[in-house]
C-alpha cells in the first residue's frame, strides 16, 4: 500500500464534476487498484472524501526536478477519473500489508457459542452436545447436538442472525446430509437477535430460530417466567 500526504486539489470527472479545494489530504493507493482520498476530522469523515474502485489505471506526472505534480486515476471500464493537482508532497511511503485471512469468531459471538455448548438446552428442549466446531468440507458447524429422539441437530450461532446466516446453515446441512447416517439432520439458528427476514427464509427451509438472552446465559439475570393458558 502506498500512502501519500500532500497538499492538493482533487477533481472528479465522470457522472458529474466535483472539486475538493486545495488542502492537505491523505492519498491511499492499494495494491488491488483501489484509490482513496482522505481528510482528518471527526465522525463525518469515517469515509473517504473520494475514491475509485478497481480496476483502475494510475498515471503520475512529475516536474523537471522529479517532484510529483499530478496524479490521474482512471476507471478501466468507465469514463470516470480523478485528477489530483499536487502543490506539495509531505510524505510518500509504501508498506507491505499481510494478506487477507479468515477472521476467527470473537467477542460476543464466540462467547455465545461457548455458553451454549455448556448449556445446549437453551437451543432446544433436551438437546445434548456431541461436539463443538463439527467439521465439514466447507467449514465447521458451531455445535452438533442430538435431540430427545436422538436425531442429529446442526446449530449455527450468531450475534445477529441474517438471511446470509440462514444460507450458511443450509449449505452446511447439504454437506452433512450427504452422510446417510445423518440424512435427517435438521438445523437450528441461534442468536441474540434474529432479523424478521431471516425468520421467514429459515421457515422455508424448516430451520428453527431461537433467540437467547445473553445476560441469562451469563447468570446475571433470571429467565422470565411465562404463563400459559390452560
Amino acid at each position: 500500500m502506498r500512502l501519500i500526504v500532500a497538499r492538493c486539489e482533487v477533481t472528479y470527472i465522470g457522472r458529474t464534476t466535483t472539486v475538493l479545494p486545495e488542502a492537505v489530504r491523505l492519498l491511499m493507493c492499494k495494491a488491488d487498484g483501489t484509490f482513496m482520498v482522505w481528510a482528518d476530522g471527526g465522525s463525518p469523515n469515517v469515509k473517504p472524501l473520494n475514491w475509485m474502485t478497481p480496476p483502475t489505471v494510475l498515471e503520475e506526472r512529475r516536474g523537471k526536478d522529479g517532484a510529483l505534480e499530478q496524479m490521474i486515476v482512471r476507471k478501466q471500464r468507465a469514463d470516470e477519473r480523478l485528477e489530483i493537482a499536487i502543490a506539495e508532497v509531505m510524505a510518500d511511503s509504501e508498506h507491505e500489508l499481510d494478506a487477507i485471512v479468515t477472521l476467527e469468531k470473537e467477542g460476543l459471538e464466540r462467547e455465545l457459542q461457548e455458553m451454549l455448548a455448556a448449556a445446549p438446552h437453551w437451543c432446544g428442549e433436551g438437546f445434548r452436545l456431541v461436539r463443538r466446531e463439527w467439521p465439514t468440507d466447507i467449514g465447521p458447524v458451531d455445535l452438533m447436538c442430538r435431540d430427545l429422539e436422538d436425531e442429529w441437530v446442526a446449530i449455527e450461532v450468531k450475534r445477529v442472525a441474517t438471511m446470509e446466516s440462514v444460507r450458511q446453515l443450509t449449505t452446511y446441512l447439504e454437506r452433512i446430509r450427504l452422510d446417510p447416517a445423518m440424512a435427517s439432520c435438521r438445523g437450528v439458528l441461534v442468536a441474540k437477535w434474529v432479523k424478521p427476514q431471516a425468520r421467514v427464509l429459515a421457515a422455508s427451509y424448516d430451520i428453527d430460530c431461537v433467540e437467547v438472552d445473553v445476560e441469562v446465559l451469563r447468570g446475571n439475570r433470571e429467565p422470565e417466567l411465562r404463563l400459559f393458558a390452560a
